[in-house]
């Protein structure tokens, strides 16, 4: 990791630059991937799935059957962790539920605001090296609290045309309705278009690869929302004097491990605490099993001394976070006065990894700096808040004549006519 000693604020942008591909390196392929899937649907489909991940296959809709079988082969012990996190996950998340909003704000006319379920969802589940089962719960959990009648699930198949067991174990355990064995780009735009055999569904949702996440922005194009541009994992720490080196070291790595594109950045006070965590990185790196993924990811990775918790806490903000623990004595400080970042871990004994499996909060986290304007998904991502009015006739009478003054104003005049019309036959 790189040891970075009181940069100036003109160093703070080239800090929080990440490990990322240019757009434009990358763009022509997901532009041709979504032109063929458009056009050609499943069989463009098939292609990319070859090609990419190296499998053909006879059918992407995983049956009942082998649902199933898969569940089968999940261990009771990884059952029971799944379901423990499950309930948490649904306890903090159906605390969200809002109630109806009505208001008169004027007499006679009445507003109010009621929230409805976005009828059919898409959630992407990254495969490969680390299948995140937990991210079907993060996802499938709250869309199913919050009404979503279609839940389809797209997931890249391994080298025997299969998606992870446990992935579908929680899939059925959340209520998914339907399972396709499609990654990459073209589970994205498959999900955008609608092919012969995957839908189109109305919004995307799920972290992936600098592709994946290219692909949900281009969805956008084509009248599919996204829960948010969610890239490659980060994590950001803010240790002083008082943390335990080991444990922030541990919680580095945590995300280091995610992909050789993941970013890890150490921000402290103290140069003895970032000594040792540059130590505790080096002896802990050594045994873990993804150590090469691990390992290039550090390269990528900084430890800053600054000397106040100001300026950590101003440089924190600009680098905006998907993950930012604090362990410090002033913790309240950062508490209150952090603005950008995607979800918080306070204190020593609150490891990231909780938030990804079991605290109860959401794992799928705005990336890249984007926390400045995103949330992480919660329950209202999954809903639409729809406006009502109802006017009566002493209510028209209220405000008709500022709605006309304004209409003309704007050169509107059919909007005053509607008006005018009304305010006419109530007077006679």
């Amino acid at each position: 990791m790189k040891i970075i000693t009181e940069p100036t604020r003109i160093d703070w942008e080239t800090i929080s630059e990440r490990p990322t591909q240019a757009i434009n390196n990358i763009e022509g392929l997901v532009n041709e991937v979504f032109e063929q899937v458009k056009k050609e649907g499943d069989a463009a489909v098939s292609k990319f799935t070859e090609q990419f991940d190296k499998v053909e296959l006879d059918a992407f809709l995983v049956a009942d059957n082998a649902i199933e079988k898969a569940c089968q082969r999940v261990s009771e012990a990884l059952k029971k962790a799944i379901t423990l996190a499950a309930a948490n996950i649904e306890i903090f998340h159906n605390a969200q539920k809002t109630e109806k909003v009505t208001v008169e704000t004027t007499q006679g006319v009445k507003c109010w605001q009621e929230k409805r379920p976005i009828s059919s969802i898409g959630l992407y589940i990254p495969g490969g090296t680390a299948p995140l089962f937990s991210t079907v719960l993060m996802l499938a959990i709250p869309a199913k609290l919050a009404g979503c009648k279609e839940i389809v699930l797209c997931s890249p198949p391994n080298a025997n045309g299969n998606i992870n067991a446990a992935i579908l174990y929680a899939a059925k355990l959340c209520g998914v309705t339907k399972v396709y064995k499609v990654g990459g780009i073209q589970a994205v735009a498959a999900m955008t278009f609608g092919t012969e055999s995957i839908p189109k569904v109305s919004k995307i949702f799920g972290p992936g690869n600098q592709f994946v996440t290219l692909a949900k922005q281009l969805a956008t194009k084509f009248g599919v929302a996204i829960d948010m541009p969610a890239g490659p994992s980060e994590l950001l720490v803010f240790a002083d004097k008082s943390a335990n080196a080991a444990f922030v070291a541990s919680d580095l790595l945590s995300q280091a491990e995610h992909g050789v594109d993941s970013q890890v950045i150490l921000i402290s006070t103290s140069k003895e605490m970032v000594k040792n965590v540059a130590l505790e990185i080096q002896n802990q790196l050594s045994v873990l099993p993804r150590k090469e993924i691990a390992s290039e990811a550090i390269l990528n990775s900084k430890l800053i001394y600054v000397p106040t918790n100001k300026e950590a806490l101003e440089l924190i903000n600009e680098y905006a976070p998907e993950h930012f623990i604090v362990c410090a004595e002033e913790e309240r400080f950062f508490i209150e006065n952090i603005e950008n970042a995607g979800s918080v871990f306070i204190g020593n004994y609150t490891p990231e990894s909780a938030g990804d499996y079991a605290s109860g909060t959401n794992h799928t986290l705005p990336t890249n700096g984007f926390s400045k304007a995103y949330s992480g998904v919660n329950l209202d991502s999954f809903l639409k808040s729809i406006t009502f009015q109802k006017i009566s006739k002493i209510g028209l009478q209220n405000i008709g004549g500022a709605i006309e003054i304004m209409a003309e104003a704007e050169g509107l005049q059919a909007h005053k006519n509607a008006v005018s019309i009304r305010l006419k036959e109530i007077r006679n």
